[in-house]
């Protein structure tokens, strides 16, 4: 298993972390399989979406916000549950398919750590097999 650390420095963002993943498949030396990456917090998550437009980025956690999340009267007295139900909508883990050495993503993918409770130091797994 491969295991790095992000750092992130917004409340909320999206990092790119596809050259990471794809640095770990090359270096586990296995050809055909599968790739999980796994983010083991409750308020961030990992997510695939495409990695050409900037904005594209700015857009998702746009209508994540558009939810109205900060406005609901939740119980949870750290007062970050907006940030657990967002990271539990998008996800905490993605599994790609990994072909002749490679991620299988399409032209325009890119693999995101998502960030809603920083900014933070977090961790992200991930497992070849």
């Amino acid at each position: 298993m491969h295991v790095f650390s992000v750092k992130t420095s917004a409340h909320e963002e999206l990092l790119d972390i596809t050259s990471r993943v794809e640095a770990a498949v090359r270096e586990s030396g296995i050809m055909d399989g599968i790739c999980c990456v796994y983010t083991p917090h409750t308020t961030a998550a990992i997510t695939i979406n495409e990695n050409a437009d900037p904005d594209v980025r700015r857009d998702l956690l746009k209508g994540l916000r558009h939810l109205g999340l900060e406005n609901v009267s939740f119980d949870h007295a750290e007062g970050n549950s907006p940030s657990h139900v967002k990271s539990s909508l998008v996800g905490c883990s993605e599994t790609i398919i990994v072909n002749d050495g490679s991620l299988a993503l399409g032209t325009w993918q890119g693999i995101y750590f998502c960030e809603f409770d920083g900014p933070r130091t977090r961790k992200v797994y991930v497992k070849i097999i």
